[in-house]
């Protein structure tokens, strides 16, 4: 009688563990979302066409430089409404849900959500558990991080929020951290040396005001010297 109720324990045991190590599966298993990558996908487009314009493009150049602005704030806003439903029902999209692709465009739109920086640290907070899973990208990671501290008043930490100036055309970091290891920090996430994403970030500001840059007689940028 004893080894037969023997049996039966370990059996429910054993049942219990099985059951245990189902529902872990589970949780562990996420299963891609096509239609949310489709939506990701649509909404980001909409997202680089408010970010870069500075002023009405085709087909908006009925509205004025103020008008525009309205729009583009528009699209932010209502971006980051969807945005936090996303967040809430799945986490931080990462790359088994939305892939790459995705989860950029994800990332993208979060870190145009200036407007609301408790957003952008939730954010935060849910894609670092991703990272931990090597399931969402270390250097958008770093941006958002980045976005975050320089939006919240706080150092950051990779440079890569960057103002311009304008008198020589050189791109330089905003209030940055620890600057000495800044490339150890970099390097860590993947990231190329701060001097060659500065000199990346100038040549493409240069480009873009390349008129302005003429009429004040600046012919060329001033880049970093890379060792």
């Amino acid at each position: 009688m004893k080894r037969i109720l023997g049996i039966v324990i370990i059996g429910l045991i054993l049942f219990g563990c099985k059951e245990k190590t189902s529902e872990t599966k589970e949780i562990q298993e996420v299963e891609f979302n096509q239609d949310l990558v489709n939506e990701l996908k649509k909404m980001g487009e909409a997202d680089q066409l408010a970010a870069r314009n500075a002023t009405p493009p085709e087909n908006y150049q009925h509205l004025d430089l103020e008008q525009w602005q309205d729009f583009k704030d528009s699209v932010y806003r209502s971006h980051q409404k969807r945005l936090a439903e996303i967040l809430q029902e799945y986490g931080y999209p990462g790359f088994d849900l939305v892939g790459k692709d995705g989860s950029s465009d994800y990332w993208m739109m979060v870190q145009h959500s200036d407007h609301n920086p408790d957003f952008q640290k939730e954010v935060l907070g849910k894609m670092k558990i991703e990272i931990g899973k090597e399931n969402a990208d270390p250097r958008e990671y770093g941006l958002l991080v980045d976005r975050v501290n320089i939006n919240t008043g706080k150092a950051q930490l990779y440079g890569t929020q960057v103002e311009y100036d304008f008198d020589i055309a050189r791109a330089f970091p905003k209030n940055l951290a620890d600057s000495a290891n800044v490339n150890k920090r970099r390097k860590s996430l993947g990231m190329e040396p701060l001097e060659e994403y500065l000199n990346e970030m100038t040549l493409i500001n240069f480009e873009v005001n390349k008129k302005l840059h003429e009429e004040r007689g600046i012919t060329e940028p001033k880049l970093y010297k890379i060792e």
